[in-house]
């Protein structure tokens, strides 16, 4: 179960990195609360993980998931360049975080 509540953690790291740029768009109480909520869940979700799971590890692959995971977002949903180098550079960090995974 901690490691569906990692991916998790991971995936609302997402949200919450977009809606950065969300609320650097509209800078209202609104996206104040959204942004909170999202990395709060995240952050939520990372503790649960972290009772089952190293702390290096855990930490490792959130921050894989967010990171990589926001710079696809900002490929498909903002218009960021799509080079095969940054490609390439994503796909290093998804297969660090898998080996892991595969390791621990």
């Amino acid at each position: 179960m901690a490691w569906i509540y990692l991916i998790f953690a991971g995936l609302f790291e997402m949200v919450g990195v977009s809606l950065i740029n969300y609320f650097n768009r509209k800078k209202n109480l609104l996206s104040v609360i959204y942004l909170v909520l999202g990395f709060g869940v995240s952050f939520y979700l990372l503790n649960l993980a972290m009772n089952e799971i190293t702390m290096g590890t855990a930490y490792a692959i959130w921050t894989g998931i967010g990171a990589s995971g926001g710079a696809i977002m900002g490929m498909l949903m903002y218009g960021e360049e799509k080079s095969w180098q940054r490609i390439a550079c994503l796909l290093l960090i998804i297969g660090a975080a898998v080996g892991l995974k595969v390791i621990s």
